[in-house]
């Protein structure tokens, strides 16, 4: 039998950062030793980086998974790097992703959203169509189509940038992080920041619902078609104030077994019976109706 031949090496592209850019690449995210390697050892006089087309996705999604955590000035740095390698992947792509971005940002598109609870296993999710609005609009949007009751605070991390109500003048919030007004902001505007626009919107700070929200696609409105509207979506929406996902996964490991010491407690907080499979399309938009 011939032996195999070798696979050719991946092309590699040239990502220009500059040394501070390259320190924080490293240190405020979980780049693979290979990658650290190149990125810790620059031919003097260049700030040009190799990497290949799945290394700077995956790099895409590593920045974004570490903006909310890191400390300014990392934040700006990452938020550039992220710029540059959406730039470098937009040049290669056939259809430059930047035509996609002009028409996000048009108004009167329909901006199609799919939402998953992290952490939830099976994966509980929707997916609904939005018009233009601001952030808090969505949020109003999201309560409704996950089935949550709006009875907690919340707030949305966009590339790093926390967005939330405007609390009273009266009421003095210690907040660790400097949160800008989610009024202020406009869906239109966060879709114009990326080539795969997708943020984290966190419900109830004591349990910490924390939910994706990506952004799949835009399209135009269809004649006679009321929206905020949802089009698919998975498994119910957990109850309020059962303790976050792992408080939600011991309630239904007790309200599943009838010997489990606390099944019929559980039982009658839930109101006496609940499906975590359960969930229907004309319910959700039922909902949308009456709340838009």
């Amino acid at each position: 039998m011939p032996a195999k031949k070798p696979k050719p090496p991946a092309e590699t592209y040239p990502l220009k950062l500059t040394e501070k850019q390259r320190e924080s690449l490293i240190h405020a995210t979980r780049q693979k030793r290979g990658i650290k390697d190149r990125l810790e050892h620059v031919a003097a006089g260049s700030q040009a980086v190799p990497f290949t087309k799945r290394e700077l996705e995956q790099a895409c999604d590593d920045v974004y998974k570490s903006l909310p955590l890191a400390p300014n000035p990392h934040k700006q740095r990452l938020n550039a790097v992220l710029d540059k390698i959406e730039e470098l992947l937009d040049a290669l792509e056939e259809q430059p992703v930047q035509e996609k971005r002009q028409a996000a940002g048009k108004s009167g598109v329909i901006y199609q959203f799919k939402v998953t609870l992290k952490g939830s296993n099976p994966t509980i999710w929707r997916r609904f169509q939005v018009p233009d609005g601001t952030l808090g609009q969505l949020h109003e949007v999201l309560q409704v189509v996950m089935g949550w009751q709006d009875s907690h605070m919340h707030q949305f991390i966009v590339r790093g940038e926390y967005y939330g109500p405007r609390p009273p003048d009266d009421l003095d919030m210690d907040m660790e992080t400097e949160t800008e007004d989610e009024e202020d902001i406009l869906i239109s505007q966060v879709a114009e920041m990326g080539r795969k626009v997708r943020f984290t919107y966190e419900y109830d700070f004591g349990d910490g619902w924390q939910h994706e929200v990506a952004l799949e696609k835009t399209l135009e409105p269809e004649p006679k078609v009321k929206y905020p509207k949802c089009v698919e979506g998975a498994r119910a929406c957990p109850p309020e104030d059962c303790g976050g996902i792992w408080g939600y996964a011991d309630f239904l490991e007790a309200i599943a077994d009838p010997k489990h010491e606390n099944h019929r407690e559980m039982k009658e907080w839930v109101g006496g019976k609940f499906d975590p499979e359960k969930f229907s399309v004309e319910v959700v938009n039922k909902g949308l109706r009456q709340s838009f």
